[in-house]
């Protein structure tokens, strides 16, 4: 079987053939120095400077405490997409194993989908140990996808201040609570409450006490004055309920921001934390400090890719020195 060059790859995730996604995520997936390379030649090939303005996805960031019922919401909102003639993409991070660095669980089936649906693709991907939560290889993987499909969704761990990062990488983040978890004042010191764009309280076919966790999170919304986010109680068992909410609230969300605003910002705060992760505190401080890098990177071009930001200030840390 012929080798597909990285950039071809690209190409055709750019003329929308979701065939090349697999081998494409095989080739993001690979973090040796050559593999690097050949990721980067695919990304500029999906990059907003190639496509010609931001991807056609809605990214869409599904987050939670463990347990709370993320995958099977998952499922029924995955179910929800297509029925709607959307494709999905869903990239479902695991905890990464210490010995091989990959994904531990691997384990797509807990997402329940038609495998004979080919605009489906569930891919399990490693959080590679970073306190944010999602590896460089998410990211990308996120990045490339975004142009073949309609609806990208990260699928995170958990949540918390450590596990923040997929704001950096969505459009539209949502946090799934269980009821009955515990005092919302908890949700609220964890930071949780800074991250969602959307609220879903699952198992509402209990009835009163997913109520009660919904009017609980309302209250404390409008306490932080964001009583715009909304918060719904949804249930996957069948027959689903709030499911079809859920969806227009995601997509009511995305039509309110400055998706080109957001994207770009996503891109410069993701290029400072990878040029941090490789290159240290030092690095930062050699540019003046991380509000002169962040200024740094306001000057550079709003279609500018991730990699060609982080190279940008690897220049001007090399000039300053």
């Amino acid at each position: 079987m012929a080798v597909v060059h990285p950039a071809e790859l690209g190409r055709r995730l750019r003329e929308r053939d979701r065939s090349a996604a697999p081998p494409a995520l095989n080739v993001i997936e690979d973090r040796s120095p050559g593999g690097r390379d050949a990721a980067a030649a695919l990304l500029a090939e999906v990059s907003p400077a190639a496509l010609g303005g931001e991807a056609p996805a809605h990214l869409v960031g599904l987050t939670g405490p463990p347990g709370a019922g993320k995958s099977t919401l998952l499922s029924a909102l995955t179910a929800e997409w297509r029925r709607r003639g959307r494709t999905v993409a869903v990239l479902a991070v695991d905890p990464s194993s210490k010995r091989s660095g990959g994904s531990l669980l691997g384990d797509r089936a807990r997402i329940d989908h038609d495998p004979k649906d080919d605009g489906i693709l569930i891919r399990s991907t490693a959080a590679g140990g970073r306190l944010g939560g999602l590896a460089v290889a998410t990211r990308e993987a996120a990045d490339a996808l975004a142009a073949a499909f309609d609806v990208v969704v990260v699928e995170t761990v958990g949540v918390g201040q450590s596990e923040t990062d997929v704001e950096e990488v969505c459009d539209t983040v949502a946090v799934v609570v269980q009821p009955g978890s515990g005092d919302v004042l908890q949700f609220l010191k964890a930071g949780i409450m800074e991250v969602p764009d959307v609220l879903a309280v699952t198992k509402a076919d209990l009835g009163g006490i997913a109520d009660s966790a919904r009017r609980d999170l309302e209250q404390a919304l409008a306490a932080l004055g964001s009583s715009e986010v909304p918060v719904l109680a949804v249930s996957s068992i069948p027959p689903p309920v709030g499911i079809e909410e859920l969806v227009e609230a995601l997509d009511a969300h995305r039509e309110r921001i400055d998706l080109a605003d957001r994207r770009v910002r996503a891109r410069r705060l993701s290029a400072l934390r990878e040029f941090e992760a490789e290159r240290g505190e030092r690095a930062i401080r050699a540019l003046g400090g991380r509000r002169q890098a962040e200024r740094f990177l306001a000057t550079q071009a709003a279609d500018a890719s991730v990699g060609d930001l982080v190279r940008a200030l690897e220049d001007e840390e090399e000039a300053a020195a």
